[in-house]
């Protein structure tokens, strides 16, 4: 996936949000933390390690919903795409979901979604992007 000239990014949160997501600060009910936080599972990242960062929701989010939205990849143009990443499921009513929004269209399409699957651990998931245009997931 392409933005910024880039060919290639790796996002762990260790720093910052990374090139991937934009700078400004994470929206409402996203924190950036690690095992040690003292807010209940996960206590380590996919790899077991527990002082490593990532993006969770907060205990006040329950009820709620909460986005990420990365930076404009630019079009694919017959290169492949692919956005690996980890999850962790730890409640049977929340639902994570992949929008992708190409930028000719208002609405953001679904092409992913998990619920209440393989809760409790990490789990990875890899999505293949094809666009024509520039676009955002």
């Amino acid at each position: 996936c392409l933005n910024s000239g880039s060919s290639w990014n790796n996002c762990d949160f260790e720093t910052n949000l990374c090139k991937v997501l934009p700078d400004f600060s994470l929206q409402p009910g996203w924190i950036r933390r690690n095992g040690h936080s003292g807010m209940g599972p996960p206590y380590s990242d996919h790899n077991g390690n527990e002082s490593a960062y990532f993006l969770s929701l907060s205990s006040e989010m329950q009820s709620s919903s909460a986005a990420l939205r990365t930076n404009v990849f630019l079009p694919t143009d017959g290169h492949l795409c692919q956005i690996r990443f980890y999850y962790w499921v730890s409640q049977m009513s929340g639902t994570l979901m992949v929008g992708l929004q190409k930028h000719s269209e208002d609405t953001v399409t679904n092409i992913w979604r998990v619920s209440g699957e393989r809760q409790n651990q990490w789990n990875v998931n890899t999505i293949t992007i094809n666009s024509t245009e520039e676009y955002e997931v």
